[in-house]
C-alpha cells in the first residue's frame, strides 16, 4: 500500500504542476519508453545472475504488500523460541529432535504460523538446534558459524536491491540516448516548418525527462525499499541468533527470549511487559 500511495503522489504532483501549462499528449511517447526501458532491462539481464533477476521482479511486486517484519512477527518468534527452549529444558534436548527433523509437521513450529511461513528462518533455527542436539555445544564456534552464515545471507538478500539501484543509475543515460536519437530524427526535418521542428525537439526532450523520472521517481525508491526490507530481514535473523546463543550459554528460556527482545529494532520492539504477558500464555 505504501508503494502504491507513493507512486500516486509522484504521478499526481507531476501532472498537477505540468498540465496547467502543457499538453499531456506530447508526453505519451511509447517508442521513447521502448528505447529507455528496453535498454535498461537488457542491461539488467546482462549484469545479473538469473536468480537475482527473478528475485528483483518478485520482490519488487511484493512491495505492494506491507513488510512482514512487524511487531506481531517478532512477538510470535519470541513465543516460539520460548516454547522450544522450555520444552528442551524440561524434557531434554532429545525431546525436540522430532520437531527439528520435520518442522512442517511439528505442532511446536506450527503454533507460530507467521514464522513457519518463512522457510529460511525455520531452516536456520532447525539447523542450529540440530547441531546442539548432535553435541555441538561450544558457543564461540557456533556463534562464529552463525555470523558467517548470516553475513552470506544478508549479502545475498541485498543483491536484488543493489541490482535495481544500478538500473536506476543507468536510466537517465538511456533517456539521453533516446533524446539523442530524437535529435538525429529531427535533423531530417530541418527543411520543414518551425512548428514541426519544435514538435520533434519536444519528443526528443521527453526521452530525457522520462529517463530521469523513471529512475528517481520509481526505480530508485523501489531499490531503497528492497534494501530496507533486506535490513529488516537481517534484524529478524539476528534476533533468532541472539535467542539461540543466550540459550546455549545456559540462560533460562525467559531470559534467553529477553536477550532476543533487546536485539529487535526499536520501532518494532515490544515492551518487556508485553512479552512477559504473552509468554504467560505460551506455557
Amino acid at each position: 500500500m505504501k508503494a502504491i500511495v507513493g507512486t500516486l503522489v509522484v504521478i499526481g504532483t507531476l501532472l498537477g504542476g505540468y498540465l496547467p501549462h502543457g499538453s499531456f499528449g506530447i508526453m505519451i511517447q511509447p517508442l521513447e519508453l521502448v528505447i529507455i526501458c528496453g535498454g535498461a532491462l537488457g542491461a539488467y539481464i546482462i549484469a545479473n545472475p538469473g536468480w537475482v533477476i527473478k528475485a528483483g521482479f518478485a520482490q519488487g511486486i511484493g512491495l505492494m504488500k506491507p513488510s512482514p517484519y512487524n511487531k506481531e512477527l517478532f512477538m510470535e518468534l519470541l513465543g516460539l523460541m520460548f516454547k522450544i527452549f522450555n520444552k528442551a529444558r524440561r524434557e531434554g534436548l532429545m525431546s525436540i529432535e522430532a520437531d527439528v527433523e520435520d518442522p512442517h509437521s511439528s505442532d511446536l513450529f506450527n503454533s507460530a504460523p507467521k514464522v513457519a511461513a518463512n522457510h529460511h528462518a525455520i531452516d536456520f533455527i532447525c539447523d542450529y538446534l540440530r547441531l546442539m542436539i548432535s553435541g555441538a555445544s561450544n558457543p564461540y564456534q557456533l556463534e562464529d558459524l552463525m555470523i558467517v552464515e548470516l553475513d552470506s545471507h544478508h549479502h545475498e538478500a541485498l543483491m536484488p536491491s543493489a541490482a535495481i539501484g544500478k538500473v536506476a543509475e543507468a536510466l537517465p543515460a538511456f533517456g539521453i540516448v533516446a533524446a539523442v536519437l530524437g535529435i538525429i530524427i529531427t535533423m531530417s526535418y530541418l527543411d520543414a516548418g518551425p512548428m514541426e521542428i519544435a514538435h520533434h525537439m519536444s519528443v526528443a526532450l521527453v526521452g530525457t525527462f522520462l529517463g530521469i523520472l523513471i529512475a528517481y521517481g520509481f526505480i530508485a525508491p523501489i531499490a531503497s525499499d528492497l534494501a530496507n526490507r533486506a535490513e529488516a530481514e537481517g534484524a529478524f535473523f539476528s534476533t533468532i541468533k541472539t535467542c539461540l546463543m543466550a540459550n546455549l550459554n545456559g540462560y533460562a528460556p525467559q531470559v534467553a527470549v529477553e536477550f532476543g527482545r533487546k536485539a529487535i529494532p526499536s520501532h518494532e520492539r515490544p515492551t518487556f511487559q508485553a512479552v512477559d504477558e504473552y509468554l504467560q500464555t505460551q506455557k
